[in-house]
């Protein structure tokens, strides 16, 4: 009965005991809700990597010419639009007449693979033939099709949404980035806002040289890429080497992604060709590993490529096709946080730290 009692009124026990439970509620609920809207936040990541690449391409422009943050990212942005549209003016029509000449000729390759390998794919006209109605109506087929059609248009719609909205977001976070990460630090006790500021500096800094030496070894490995298939007489070259830079921002996968398209393409125009286009890629490959990166990462960040790869399949499992093109920047900003925060700070372990600089305090406002 005294039990009751002193249960009814609260006493100090069960008032710490109900605060624990309701702190624990209140954690897996947030975590539920951040798993909700894990889209959202790895859009604001996507953000975070254009405002790296703003404030990398606006230092210069700051620390030479003298120009204020908002100046300098104006300079860039206007820079931007004039590179685009002189390359649009330039090879924009050659670049898309190779595309969709390349898009038009895939199926053939693919044809042409099937017959080399003897695969028999399932064609539409058999998947027409044995779905039909009762009635002789292709119900099925015609559903498949307004599905792929409206699919193609979702994710279109979806993906320039997307990259709108991560543009706009990043010249926001340029433009003042200590507002937005004294915003974080106030999410952490007032004892821990030293430390967190010094470890998102060193993490932006070494995302922006992780970015820096990654733009290096796209153009690189486009550049090759595109010359390697012009001279073996691949078709539609331009595209393929412009297919093999882009997809080389997802590191190890991308090599071999960037590869399918002129593998396709050679293996419809013979033997011959499909084993120097596989032999051209696997130099590509090997010249970007052993030299091109080693090179470009000695002055700015090296990661452990095992790491690297588990990573994107990790992130790509959660994300999905945004996750894989994002993984490697947020392996780059988890794996500095994590030797900073934890390794360091609390296992008191020394570790070397990618993009970790004494820094003034001027150079930490930017």
């Amino acid at each position: 009965m005294d039990r009751v009692r002193s249960w009814n009124r609260g006493g100090p026990g069960e008032v710490a005991f109900l605060r624990r439970v309701l702190i624990v509620a209140a954690v897996v609920l947030l975590l539920l809700a951040l798993w909700q809207i894990r889209y959202a936040l790895l859009l604001a990541f996507g953000g975070v990597v254009v405002a790296a690449m703003l404030l990398a391409a606006a230092a210069p422009l700051e620390r030479h010419a003298g120009l204020s943050r908002t100046w300098s990212l104006a300079l860039v942005g206007v820079l931007i639009c004039l590179g685009l549209g002189l390359a649009g003016m330039l090879v924009g029509s050659e670049v898309t007449a190779q595309v969709g000449q390349l898009w038009s000729r895939l199926p053939e390759a693919v044809s042409a693979f099937e017959d080399r390998f003897d695969v028999d794919l399932p064609s539409m006209e058999g998947v027409q033939r044995a779905e039909q109605g009762p009635a002789g109506l292709d119900t099925s087929l015609i559903g498949t099709l307004a599905g792929h059609a409206a699919t193609a248009g979702r994710i279109f719609l979806d993906a320039a949404s997307a990259l709108v909205v991560a543009v706009v977001g990043g010249f926001f976070l340029a433009s003042n980035p200590s507002l937005y990460r004294r915003g974080v630090e106030k999410l952490l006790p007032r004892e821990q806002h030293a430390r967190a500021d010094e470890a998102l500096v060193a993490s932006g800094r070494a995302l922006r040289l992780w970015l820096g030496a990654q733009l290096i070894s796209m153009t690189i490995v486009g550049t090759l890429a595109g010359l390697g298939t012009w001279m073996l007489g691949l078709p539609s070259p331009l595209a393929l080497g412009l297919f093999a830079g882009l997809a080389g921002f997802v590191p190890l996968i991308g090599a071999v992604a960037g590869a399918v398209p002129a593998l396709l393409l050679a293996l419809a125009e013979g033997g011959n060709a499909f084993l120097w286009t596989g032999l051209l890629f696997l130099g590509i490959q090997q010249l970007e590993s052993n030299m091109i990166l080693p090179l470009v990462e000695k002055h700015m960040v090296s990661m452990p490529p095992a790491l690297m790869l588990f990573a994107v399949v990790a992130v790509g499992l959660l994300f999905g096709l945004p996750g894989v093109i994002l993984a490697a920047p947020i392996t780059v900003v988890a794996f500095v946080l994590v030797k900073m925060l934890y390794v360091r700070e609390t296992l008191g372990q020394d570790t070397e730290v990618p993009g970790e600089e004494d820094e003034t305090e001027e150079q930490k406002k930017n």
